[in-house]
């Protein structure tokens, strides 16, 4: 299937679109079905999700650093 020149990508290349066209047959789906619920809607979701989390991480981050300054320049 791949035609790099470079051995090792060739390799994984063809191994991913295999691993494709075993999910395809599994779902009773065509190998552009998988590759669009995939790479088109699944991988966008999970970008997006993963985004609002770091967001709301850094700013329950910021408001515990900000509330813990005070206390630690008392210590001081």
């Amino acid at each position: 299937m791949a035609n790099s020149g470079i051995l090792w990508i060739d390799w994984l290349f063809d191994l991913a679109v295999w691993s494709l066209y075993a999910v395809a047959d599994i779902l009773e789906v065509t190998y552009e079905e998988v590759n669009v619920w995939l790479f088109v809607i699944l991988w966008p979701l999970q970008t997006i999700l993963l985004f609002a989390i770091i967001v709301r991480l850094r700013r329950r981050l910021k408001i515990c650093n900000s509330q813990s300054s005070p206390r630690l320049a008392e210590k001081s």
